[in-house]
């Protein structure tokens, strides 16, 4: 909380406070320099996942979303839905599920537009797989250009992961598109950086004014004697105010004023209190860089159940399910040589929120004359 008076008190020196002749004061002020908050991994999620609502519920929306559509294998041009390596994600290591471990790569790719899974390799066979912190994680480029393996820091030693391991390589980086960056990726959360520091920022201002009002919510005015407090007056008066005056604690408390004190109420101005449609529309922002529709954040807008259902089907459309699709193809990838060539899809006739798409779809293949069978029976993975 600024301390007004400190900042009064300070363009006058003790002589001129003790003086008797009047005294006056003007302060020229310039807007500065905007002050941004540090970028990097840990200080964005610190600031966005861990104290921002808004990154907050878009992360837990997208991976919560994008964990919920079921993946299957194919393999020859079948789909199944029992196979190994659908056993393995089910079940990826010994403390997680496989559902805990994919939320946890699609909230990573998020935060820090980068995702890592490590294998387990026993007796050329692929037993865990494992996510990496990707704070934690330092591509090795080799002289090509080319990251010919990762390090892992974790404890106080670090860990090379190969690249060349058999029958996988014994790690998989996952990376957003990045337009400056040849080895890592972009994330939402960093594109989104100023409108996050705008939020916080307007709360921060919020919770100042429930404090203190963030300013001289008045002034003293002393009119006895002289007009100029000496300085003892001056500190005892700062003191008292201080102590028994600041604070939500002590809100409304009155303020007993004696020796020629008068008290002038200073009121905030409309553009002052124009902070809630600051927040919004930083909100909004936000939500565009996750892609996320604002009305679903509860932000407020043009928020009705028609408008609702057609952002939620927005969502899942622009959103999760190109996120998925490309995880899905980046594990299929990836574990394809463990596991006899077999690819990764994902079943969107599992989601509910995809139901009538899927419907239609099945009615225009199915209305097709001049297919086959098998032919519909491809076009709908089947």
């Amino acid at each position: 909380m600024p301390n007004w008076f400190a900042r009064l008190g300070g363009l006058m020196s003790a002589a001129e406070r003790k003086s008797g002749g009047p005294q006056s004061l003007m302060t020229v002020t310039q807007l500065g320099e905007a002050s941004w908050s540090r970028r990097g991994f840990v200080s964005l999620a610190n600031a966005g996942f861990v104290r921002n609502p808004v990154v907050h519920r878009c992360v837990r929306m997208i991976a919560e979303a994008a964990t919920r559509v079921p993946l299957v294998a194919e393999e020859g041009g079948r789909r199944q839905s029992e196979h190994p390596v659908l056993r393995l994600l089910a079940r990826p290591n010994a403390r997680q599920s496989g559902s805990e471990l994919l939320e946890g790569v699609y909230a990573y790719l998020q935060t820090a537009g980068n995702a890592y899974l490590a294998a387990t390799l026993i007796e050329g066979e692929v037993r865990e797989l494992h996510a990496l912190r990707p704070d934690r994680v330092r591509a090795v480029v080799g002289r090509d250009g080319y990251p010919a393996a990762y390090g892992y820091t974790a404890g106080g030693r670090t860990q090379e992961l190969k690249l060349d391991s058999k029958p996988v390589a014994a790690v998989l980086h996952m990376a957003l598109f990045h337009p400056l960056d040849d080895h890592y990726g972009l994330a939402p959360l960093e594109a989104a950086a100023q409108s996050l520091d705008i939020h916080n920022a307007a709360a921060e201002w919020n919770k100042a004014l429930l404090d203190n009002a963030a300013r001289p919510s008045g002034a003293l005015v002393y009119s006895g004697g002289s007009g100029t407090l000496t300085e003892a007056q001056f500190t005892r008066l700062k003191t008292e105010l201080e102590q028994g005056f600041s604070g939500a604690r002590n809100a409304g408390r009155p303020l007993v004023l004696e020796g020629g004190l008068d008290w002038k109420a200073m009121a905030l101005t409309p553009a002052e209190m124009d902070f809630m449609e600051l927040k919004h529309a930083a909100a909004r922002e936000i939500a565009l860089a996750f892609g996320v529709p604002p009305m679903l954040l509860g932000i407020p807008g043009d928020n009705t159940y028609a408008n609702y259902a057609e952002a939620n089907l927005a969502f899942w459309r622009g959103t999760v399910v190109p996120l998925v699709r490309r995880v899905a193809d980046d594990l299929g990838f990836w574990l394809a040589p463990g596991f006899g060539g077999v690819t990764l899809v994902p079943d969107l006739d599992g989601v509910e929120a995809l139901a009538e798409d899927r419907a239609a779809l099945w009615a225009r293949v199915g209305g097709a004359d001049f297919l086959s069978d098998e032919e519909k029976r491809a076009m709908l993975g089947v």
